[in-house]
Order: C-alpha cells, then sequence, then structure tokens
C-alpha cells in the first residue's frame, strides 16, 4: 500500500537538531533583551545628546564607550548575534524569527523590573498575543528546506 501523502510532507528533522535549535533561540532570547536593557541603562546614565558640537558629541561618546554597562550590553548583543547566525545555518528564518520574538515578553518585562519603566496594559495584551504566537510557531518544523 503507497502512502502518496508522506511524500508531500517535510521531513521531520533529527530530535538532535531540534535540541540545537531549541537551545540557540533560547539563548537567542536571553542575550538580546539583555543587551538591549543594559545598552538602555547606560545610556540613561549617559544621558541624551544635547547638541551636535563636536566637542560635546567627542564628550558624549566618551563617557557612553566608558560606560562599563553599555560594554555588557555590547557583550551580551554580540552573544546573540553570534547564535542568532549559527542558527539561522540550519533553521529557516521564517521559524526562527517568529520563535524568538518571545524576547519581546522578556523585554516587557525587563524594562518593568530592570529599568523601573512603565508597561501599560494594552502593551501587556499586545505581549501576551505575541507569546501564543511563539506557542503556534514552536510546534512547526524549523527547517523545511533540504540543505543540499
Amino acid at each position: 500500500m503507497n502512502d502518496s501523502t508522506s511524500e508531500t510532507l517535510p521531513a521531520k528533522p533529527p530530535v538532535s537538531l531540534h535540541v540545537k535549535t531549541v537551545i540557540l533561540i533560547s539563548l537567542i532570547v536571553i542575550f538580546g533583551p539583555l543587551g538591549n536593557v543594559m545598552l538602555g541603562k547606560g545610556m540613561k546614565t549617559v544621558g541624551a545628546v544635547t547638541s551636535w558640537a563636536p566637542a560635546l558629541l567627542f564628550h558624549f561618546f566618551w563617557r557612553a564607550f566608558t560606560t562599563a554597562s553599555i560594554w555588557i550590553g555590547i557583550g551580551f548583543l554580540l552573544t546573540f548575534f553570534v547564535c542568532y547566525m549559527v542558527v539561522l545555518s540550519w533553521a529557516d528564518y521564517s521559524y526562527i524569527q517568529p520563535a524568538s520574538s518571545i524576547s519581546y515578553a522578556i523585554v516587557a518585562l525587563l524594562g518593568t523590573f530592570a529599568l523601573h519603566e512603565v508597561v501599560r496594559p494594552l502593551q501587556w495584551i499586545g505581549v501576551a498575543i505575541i507569546c501564543l504566537g511563539v506557542f503556534v510557531v514552536g510546534h512547526t518544523f524549523p527547517s523545511t528546506t533540504e540543505h543540499r
């Protein structure tokens, strides 16, 4: 008996590919928001650019690049970027981007608790919708393309 439907469905990825993908998406979800929050915290310390005068710009950038939280944020974002590049080498962008969007919830939580920003109820509803989308995408295959 020949089942023709099995030919049209994508092959299920090996378990090791799924585990590696979940691990790297988890690292993306952790390091992206942490990097952005650390940059935000550092820039709040540095303050706003108040003038485009060369001397004041130099002073602004000097303060920015000598602030520890900014360098920590840069380190976290570099880690995020490396993980993102690696996972995209085997998984589809159409899977990775939505699956890693759970980081929006992490950003909202970090913004509330670490930066003491106000996240309004409508914003929390948006975060919940994003999380629902992440749940749906997370139950699909990470790669639909065949590697040669």
